[in-house]
């Protein structure tokens, strides 16, 4: 069997988290539909995100979509990126500190590897990794 895993977000501001992601990590939008054009659609809600394809840096991908109502934050999952270089995933933990938490610095670790840990201003948890 062959599968891929793709993180699907449910966000209170899809186009703004996209574009947070992609200033901090890289990438580029490839899908983006809005609910414009699904029947029965309040005309308040016809502009949300129903579907976004983001491909970050490295190939991974993320979907997103905007929620109707307020998703609350979530603590139980995370997105763990391992960086090729130390520079690239000091600044992607820099980037994604911004507005957001640093529950670990991102520093050398006792296990070998670099190690970050962040929950940006959406509530997401990333985990910054680059194996010295």
């Amino acid at each position: 069997m062959q599968a891929r895993m793709v993180p699907f977000i449910i966000s209170e501001d899809a186009r703004g988290q996209a574009e947070f992601y992609m200033q901090a990590i890289g990438g580029e939008i490839g899908v983006l539909t809005t609910f414009k054009d699904m029947p029965g659609i309040p005309e308040a809600h016809q502009d949300k995100v129903m579907h976004m394809s983001l491909t970050l840096a490295g190939g991974n991908q993320l979907i997103l979509t905007d929620a109707f109502q307020e998703t609350g934050k979530s603590t139980s999952m995370g997105l763990a990126i391992t960086f090729d270089h130390e520079e690239e995933a000091r600044a992607a933990y820099r980037h994604l500190s911004d507005g957001g938490t640093e529950k670990y610095p991102f520093a050398l670790q006792p296990w070998g590897a670099y190690y970050g840990e962040v929950v940006d201003r959406y509530g997401m948890t990333w985990q910054m990794v680059h194996q010295a």
